[in-house]
Formats: C-alpha cells, sequence, structure tokens
C-alpha cells in the first residue's frame, strides 16, 4: 500500500470515530471498470465519506465546487485524484462553460478507465428529501456515456441532522468552522469515546433503468434519481451529542426550512 492509501485509511478511522458506517453493495465497486457514481448530497461529510470509502476499491476523480481546491491538505489530495473543478457561482466565479468543461474533464477520466464521482444535485440538500430540480450534469453525462461504463447510484442516509448539513441551523454550514469543530471533537471525545452516527451507504447499479431515463428527457431523468434516492421517503432529522459527557438534549427543527 502507497503513502496515499495509508493516509486515506487514517482518515477513513478518523471519521468512523465520529460515524459508524454501513456499506451496502460494496460488490459493485470491486468489479472492474469504470464507474458514473451519482450519489445524494446530504451533507459536506457525506463527500468525505464517499472518497474515503471508495478510494479503498478503485481509482476515481471527484467532481468538486472549486473552493475546495483552496484548502491546504484537502486539496493536495483533489490535485493528486485529477479533481474536476466547478466554478463556484456564490463566489461570483461562475463559468459559462462549465457544464462542457465537466463533461470533457469527466469523458476523458472515464475513457482511461477511471471511476467518476459527481452529485448530480450539485449542493448539499435543503429538505429532508434530494431535490436535483433542473441541474444538467449527470444528464449531460449519462446521456453520452462511454460504452461498458457503470452507473451506479449511491443513497446516503443518516447525515441529515449533522453539524455538517442544513437541518438545524437553516442555512449551509460553513466548511472551515465545521471542520475546525469536528478536529476540536475528535480529541475533546479523546478519540475512543465519540458519541457515533448511524451512516448508510448503499450502492447500486442502476446503469439500464438510467441510460433509459437519459433518453427521454432531462426532467424525466432528474425526477428518476430523486425517487431513487428518495425511496424511503423524507428523513427525520436527528441530533447526536456531540461531546460524551454532555447530557442528552433536543434541538427544534427550523421553522425556514420544509421537513419535505
Amino acid at each position: 500500500m502507497n503513502i496515499r492509501g495509508k493516509l486515506v485509511r487514517l482518515f477513513y478511522f478518523i471519521l468512523t470515530r465520529r460515524y459508524r458506517v454501513k456499506i451496502i453493495g460494496s460488490s459493485i465497486l470491486e468489479t472492474p471498470g469504470a464507474m458514473l457514481i451519482l450519489p445524494n448530497h446530504q451533507s459536506h461529510i457525506d463527500a468525505q465519506l464517499m472518497a474515503a470509502i471508495v478510494a479503498q476499491y478503485c481509482e476515481f476523480v471527484p467532481v468538486v465546487s472549486e473552493r475546495f481546491l483552496k484548502i491546504p491538505v484537502i486539496s493536495s489530495f483533489l490535485k493528486k485524484w485529477n479533481a474536476v473543478a466547478v466554478s463556484d457561482f456564490r463566489g461570483g466565479n461562475r463559468d459559462p462553460n462549465v457544464l462542457k468543461n465537466i463533461f470533457s474533464q469527466v469523458m476523458n477520466a472515464l475513457n482511461m478507465g477511471r471511476s467518476v464521482i459527481i452529485y448530480p444535485s450539485g449542493t448539499i440538500t435543503f429538505t429532508p428529501t434530494e431535490k436535483i430540480h433542473n441541474k444538467q450534469s449527470a444528464y449531460a453525462i449519462v446521456s453520452d456515456l462511454p460504452e461498458n461504463t457503470r452507473i451506479v447510484g449511491t443513497r446516503i442516509s443518516g447525515l441529515w441532522g449533522s453539524m455538517w448539513s442544513v437541518a438545524w441551523m437553516g442555512e449551509r454550514p460553513s466548511f472551515i468552522k465545521a471542520l475546525l469543530k469536528g478536529v476540536f471533537y475528535f480529541f475533546a471525545n479523546l478519540i475512543y469515546f465519540s458519541p457515533k452516527r448511524n451512516v448508510t451507504f448503499e450502492f447500486v447499479d442502476i446503469t439500464d433503468e438510467a441510460k433509459k431515463m437519459a433518453q427521454s428527457d432531462r426532467r424525466t431523468f432528474n425526477q428518476y434519481l430523486e425517487a431513487f434516492y428518495n425511496v424511503n421517503g423524507p428523513e427525520k432529522a436527528t441530533y447526536i451529542k456531540h461531546l460524551f459527557f454532555f447530557p442528552r438534549s433536543r434541538r427544534k427543527y427550523p421553522k425556514n426550512l420544509s421537513q419535505t
């Protein structure tokens, strides 16, 4: 195992001090060949867990917001994975050719036999269900997918209510602030005593259905993905205390957020 592989396993160990991860369908990741992995996006932390999980099975290229390429340490991993950067419109840097650039780089990776992780929603959800709306990237890629590339839908559950999610605060959390809090909680809980959150990653081969839906139109395709992600209905916001020596507490759901 190379240095990068050891660092990924160390990072996954750190994450699993807080998250009790259940993986369903991991055999799909073990099968040789390029995969287009399409997860739902409950929080900032699911992308970190996803990368740490998939990296243990195969080489992959992540599609990420360009702002993450400016964060020390994280950027070094993303660059080594040949991450595809998406311009951050919130920072006033929306590239009009963003879809064309994503499509080109993703296709190059898939044609080289590498797997790609891209979030169809493009952002973390503001509701207990996944909403893709009119996003184009996943639809455009699936519509012209290289032959023999498998499409792997990934249902992630258990993170709606995490400090990395919109739940409770009612707004998108700061990645850096959540990261610093996470580091503090890791040591404050003496590493091994962190209260754990149950999280499930379910990998499903949806190649045939997804290709069929992409033959119709973008709306039909996006609705298909939403139905796949939301098959179990809206997820209840779950609060897990951050420090083992704190008493249990409850939180009230923000009024500005829909519960559906």
